[in-house]
């Protein structure tokens, strides 16, 4: 009887992580296959093999599902759908990207607390990567 059990356990994982691959959202995977999501993160918790190819999954759907909204991206910008073709010149265009400029009358010598606000506004306009200043 457990044999059996494995058996089928084993047939639904496959086509969970087929299903993965085509659309990397487990709750939709897991209705799809006839599986609750606990059952799926049971099996993910208790089988290493199991964990490693959910996430090759994942990244292949996530792969995939990119390709397809480049190419509808790609679609508009043919279309001349202006919103696109900003989209696509802002993310692939170095001219066109966010661009910060920072000058001063001073030879663009900051005191040191200028240049720490300069760095918080930067890190608060989500510009640059913000270091952890908590107090320990």
């Amino acid at each position: 009887m457990k044999n059996s059990i494995s058996k089928r356990q084993e047939k639904q994982k496959e086509l969970v992580l087929k299903k993965l691959k085509q659309t990397p959202i487990i709750q939709v995977a897991c209705q799809k296959v006839g599986i609750v999501r606990a059952t799926f993160y049971r099996w993910k918790k208790s089988d290493k093999k199991f964990r490693t190819e959910v996430e090759l999954a994942i990244d292949e759907g996530i792969n995939l599902i990119n390709e397809m909204a480049e190419s509808q991206l790609i679609s508009a910008i043919k279309d001349k759908n202006l919103t696109s073709i900003i989209f696509w010149l802002k993310t692939h265009h170095q001219r066109y990207t966010n661009k910060v400029e920072i000058t001063t009358k001073d030879d663009n010598k900051l005191s040191k607390k200028q240049q720490i606000s300069i760095k918080n506004a930067l890190v608060f306009a989500q510009l640059v990567q913000g270091v952890n200043h908590e107090k320990k």
